[in-house]
């Protein structure tokens, strides 16, 4: 086969206002997180949920997202170099070698993080606003595949997250980082979630599994997690401490999130009879 190698050297910064960076990452992120609310609006007015726990809802799941995202790159993967330097966990600064602080953006966000940290702002959310929480999960769990698409293209677009070395016509020579042909690990990750997302949306609007039994919430984590553990094995080591390791820390704390999905998942196959929550 004749390669095609994608030449990959995006400037990853859109323009420069007053010296702080608007980045195509925070634009997809919020872009993606936006989509989602305009899709979950329509499933809140069909499972006759309030416009204003609806729109209460981005400001839970932003918080949730970013911060448990943030704290799960600081703790599982970088918790040598952040334990010294508290500040820069909280504050999107670092020290450079002359030992002054520079504004670089929030570089280091855990998708692992994020989906505990949302998990947690939704059980409040849910107590706030008398939502079950099995409902809820079911709800977000229909269009958090589409949020995680976003999130994959934004790191295509940082140059992060590569792949190994490969000779498949498809592969992308990240310029930014060598001249190496590699797996473009980022879009495959991009295009499962999205084939996720058009699965379940589809299962959704059919009708057919009760919002409020975990179906969709288990469904939707089993294959995120199962996607994920499989293409961490053609995508290159983020930390040096993952060299070596048979399972890196991505597919280890995939594993509790597959199991919890497997579980739901299950329950609703074996059920006898429809349970009403």
């Amino acid at each position: 086969m004749t390669a095609l190698y994608v030449n990959w050297d995006f400037n990853d910064q859109i323009i420069s206002i007053f010296g702080f960076p608007l980045k195509y990452y925070g634009l997809l992120f919020a872009s993606g997180l936006l989509l989602c609310m305009y899709i979950l609006k329509g499933i809140f007015k069909a499972e006759k949920l309030s416009n204003e726990a609806h729109e209460a809802l981005f400001m839970y799941g932003i918080i949730g997202i970013f911060v448990g995202a943030r704290l799960g790159h600081c703790f599982f993967y970088d918790f040598d170099y952040y334990s010294q330097h508290l500040l820069e966990i909280v504050l999107p600064i670092q020290k450079n070698a002359n030992g002054v602080y520079q504004f670089i953006g929030y570089a280091g966000l855990a998708s692992h993080g994020g989906t505990l940290g949302l998990l947690l702002a939704l059980y409040f959310y849910s107590k706030k606003y008398q939502i079950k929480y099995l409902m809820l999960l079911d709800l977000i769990a229909v269009v958090a595949p589409l949020g995680a698409a976003f999130i994959r293209f934004a790191n295509l677009m940082n140059s992060e997250m590569i792949g190994n070395p490969t000779t498949m016509p498809w592969a992308f020579i990240f310029k930014r980082i060598d001249n190496v042909p590699r797996h473009p690990a980022q879009l495959y990750e991009a295009l499962s979630y999205l084939l996720i997302f058009a699965s379940i949306f589809i299962i959704y609007k059919m009708n057919s599994i009760k919002i409020g039994n975990g179906f969709y919430f288990g469904y939707a984590i089993t294959l995120i997690f199962i996607m994920r553990i499989v293409i961490e094995f053609v995508k290159i080591n983020q930390v040096e401490f993952e060299n070596g390791m048979l399972l890196n820390m991505g597919q280890l704390l995939s594993i509790p999130f597959l199991i919890v999905g497997l579980y739901f998942v299950a329950k609703n196959i074996f059920r006898k009879v429809p349970k009403s929550f």
